[in-house]
């Protein structure tokens, strides 16, 4: 580490988690780094410190099992990319089995310690009202979901009135691999080919009457969640939650995102399907598919629980759950390059929740990648991107241009803020998972498992010689 250095500064606005991760990385770098942090002049609706790295909701980092879970896998990988966030959650743990859970008062004063003792790091307590001048030629914003309105819309200014999302209208995402073939089949509605298209382009689950309804009572029946004091209430046309719709009549989907015209059941073509669920490809690899017109406000529990009454997903995975709640976030795949950069503004980075993804360690990844781009822009060299088998890549991948555009619907914004998992990571090599000597059946779970870990250890080999370890 470079005690001093004669390089400019590069600017941080936003002290959060993702803020202070690139705050860290840059300033380990030996580049001197001015982190800007409003609170403590402003607050938020949701913070009630002026601590940096202040966590708002949970407590809990998820699962630190690196060697099948793929938040465990960014763990190793943050650790190994010498993370202050992983530093200081580590050291505040607190007993929650497999999950790395933290005491979220000395975990936010451990950050705050060691970037007010590092010498190359300023903290200045300001509130940034718009983007950097352009006289700081090197900057990241990390200001997260309550980015200041004076900032947001300075932000949305510069990159478009579309660009810029305040709430998320999210539908459950499946992993592909958990749908039951025997029962859905691929269709387009009226075999639609479209830019792109094949005619085959959705997962359909159908539906008898009986069926039908008895899922429409399950929703309207789900525990659902509220929106907190300071969201509103932020319905808007074409975004209503499922079970809203449902209360409103009970043919009320079967007429809207769950009708069946222009479909034919290929197991069984002569009967018709009284309502079918739809699900589109939500990524480039093709491992994951979201549930067409499901944005809900069920709790988690409740919408595993009622999403898998539908045939064909009585097994399902789910890369993520659905949601309606407030996210500001770019939309990145347009705006920003691989290197997290605003395209048309050079030096100007994006990092953390506000660029797309989701979770307390998520968001610091990317500040953590963001801030070791800046460095070696700083230093006339051309950033170092990470595979994209491993976990950084792989969630780096989805925010830059991971996602499919949704051709027939003009206008919609498909990509969505995600969480770190598997289905996020390239395929593995035909092969590389073999059945084990000795056992005789080599499928379902253990399969499953096989792979997650096959996964998770190409991601560690690859991370660990991107880095130079």
């Amino acid at each position: 580490m470079t005690q001093t250095s004669s390089l400019a500064p590069i600017h941080v606005i936003g002290g959060g988690l993702a803020g202070s991760e690139a705050a860290w990385q840059i300033a380990e770098n030996g580049v001197p780094v001015i982190l800007h942090e409003m609170r403590g002049v402003r607050g938020t609706d949701a913070h009630k410190t002026d601590g940096l790295a202040e966590l708002v909701c949970s407590n809990s980092f998820r699962s630190d099992d690196a060697t099948s879970n793929a938040v465990g896998v960014l763990h190793a990988e943050m650790r190994l990319a010498g993370s202050l966030i992983m530093r200081a959650a580590d050291a505040s743990q607190v007993p929650a089995g497999g999950a790395l859970a933290v005491d979220a008062h000395g975990f936010s004063a451990a950050v705050t310690a060691a970037l007010e003792s590092h010498p190359l790091i300023t903290i200045t307590r300001e509130e940034v009202t718009g983007l950097p001048p352009d006289a700081w030629d090197q900057a990241i914003i990390a200001t997260g979901p309550l980015t200041a309105p004076s900032l947001a819309a300075a932000i949305q200014e510069r990159t478009g009135a579309d660009s810029l999302a305040f709430f998320d209208a999210i539908a459950p995402i499946v992993h592909t691999a958990s749908v039951d073939m025997d029962i859905c089949w691929f269709q387009s509605r009226y075999d639609k080919v479209g830019p792109g298209g094949t005619g085959k382009d959705y997962i359909n689950c159908p539906m008898d009457e009986a069926q039908y309804n008895a899922f429409i009572d399950a929703l309207i029946a789900g525990d659902t969640t509220g929106f907190k004091e300071w969201e509103g209430t932020p319905y808007f046309d074409g975004c209503l939650p499922i079970e809203v719709m449902a209360e409103r009549g009970r043919e009320t989907l079967r007429h809207g995102p769950m009708k069946p015209m222009g479909l034919t059941n290929a197991h069984n073509p002569t009967v018709k399907p009284y309502a079918v669920v739809q699900l589109r490809q939500d990524n480039a690899l093709g491992t994951l598919y979201n549930m067409v017109g499901f944005q809900t406000k069920l709790k988690y529990g409740a919408q595993a629980e009622i999403f898998r009454l539908i045939p064909g997903l009585q097994n399902a995975e789910f890369a993520r759950l659905g949601g309606l709640h407030r996210n500001t976030y770019i939309n990145s795949p347009t705006l920003l390059d691989r290197s997290l950069t605003l395209k048309g503004r050079p030096g100007l980075r994006f990092a953390g929740q506000i660029t797309g993804c989701e979770g307390y360690v998520e968001s610091a990844s990317i500040g953590l990648l963001a801030g070791r781009f800046a460095v070696a822009e700083r230093r006339g060299e051309t950033p170092s991107l990470p595979p994209e088998t491993t976990a950084f890549g792989s969630l780096l991948g989805h925010i830059t241009g991971g996602h499919i555009v949704s051709d027939d619907e003009p206008g919609k914004r498909s990509f969505q803020p995600m969480n770190i998992n598997f289905g996020l990571f390239p395929p593995l090599e035909p092969g590389t998972v073999t059945k084990p000597e000795g056992m005789k059946r080599f499928r379902g779970k253990d399969k499953a498992l096989a792979k997650k870990q096959a996964t998770a250890a190409r991601a560690l080999e690859d991370c660990a010689r991107w880095l130079g370890r």
